[in-house]
């Protein structure tokens, strides 16, 4: 899980990096393969199935009012002032690794920088209550208050979840909830946290290609993610990328960096 972590976040670091207003999210989505064959790893979203559909890209690329579950596309076009989650799930030796960061193109405005730097906030609200012996209530419940403090709106249909040998595993961790509630964590299980973040509404409605989810009043959303183990004084983050020694020193770039 550490080495698929780990591998997950170069991919979506790096893909980060080239995303440049001109860009269409095809180019984007097929870099994305290409690092993703150059590191000797597998999409774990390519050919992912729900139902009778099959989800064809690398990875999940959602633009602007776009949520989650985004198709690259040619004509798809990013401009300056848009923004962008780029979620990256790999699969390495049999593990899975994912994470999520929606990230600016050029300028935006103080209202989204806030919507992506609150976003990014709660995720971590939330990875600080995933100790041995709380419950997934406890989690929930701490991104849900730090959204909803700021003004914005938590997406109740999509949630965090398991992660291992398979991309949804037990159990479901929403982005919403009451502290003290739901299963209890075990030290060394791995989950997936991924709050998912309107500007206004929560709700969604889903686009003609059967899979992107978009914000029904058509404002931005934005979604962070990383991989982490239970543990019982501070979860490990498994999703940082090669260059950092450690998640703590990635925090703390992130953080006080402008840059993707």
């Amino acid at each position: 899980m550490r080495k698929a972590g780990r591998s997950a976040a170069t991919v979506l670091d790096r893909l980060c990096r080239a995303v440049k207003s001109g860009m269409n999210t095809l180019e984007i989505d097929e870099l994305g393969g290409e690092i993703m064959k150059e590191m000797g790893v597998k999409s774990a979203c390519k050919g992912y199935r729900s139902g009778n559909k099959i989800f064809p890209s690398y990875t999940c690329l959602s633009v602007n009012d776009e949520i989650v579950h985004g198709i690259g596309v040619e004509d798809r076009v990013l401009n300056d002032g848009d923004i962008i989650s780029v979620d990256v799930c790999i699969r390495e030796d049999g593990m899975i690794g994912d994470n999520c960061r929606t990230i600016s193109v050029g300028k935006v405005s103080s209202d989204i920088e806030r919507l992506l730097r609150v976003a990014e906030e709660s995720m971590y609200e939330g990875i600080k209550q995933a100790l041995h012996k709380n419950r997934v209530g406890d989690v929930s419940a701490a991104v849900q208050q730090h959204v909803e403090a700021a003004g914005f709106a938590v997406i109740t249909n999509f949630v965090g979840h398991g992660v291992g040998r398979s991309l949804h595993e037990e159990p479901q961790v929403p982005n919403f909830g009451k502290a003290g509630t739901g299963p209890k964590f075990r030290k060394g299980m791995a989950i997936c946290i991924e709050p998912m973040v309107n500007m206004k509404k929560p709700q969604i409605r889903m686009g003609p290609d059967g899979w992107t989810a978009l914000a029904v009043d058509g404002m931005p959303s934005a979604h962070f993610e990383h991989t982490l183990l239970v543990d019982d004084e501070c979860a490990e983050i498994l999703t940082f990328p090669e260059g950092f020694s450690s998640a703590e020193e990635f925090i703390t770039y992130r953080a006080s960096s402008s840059l993707k």
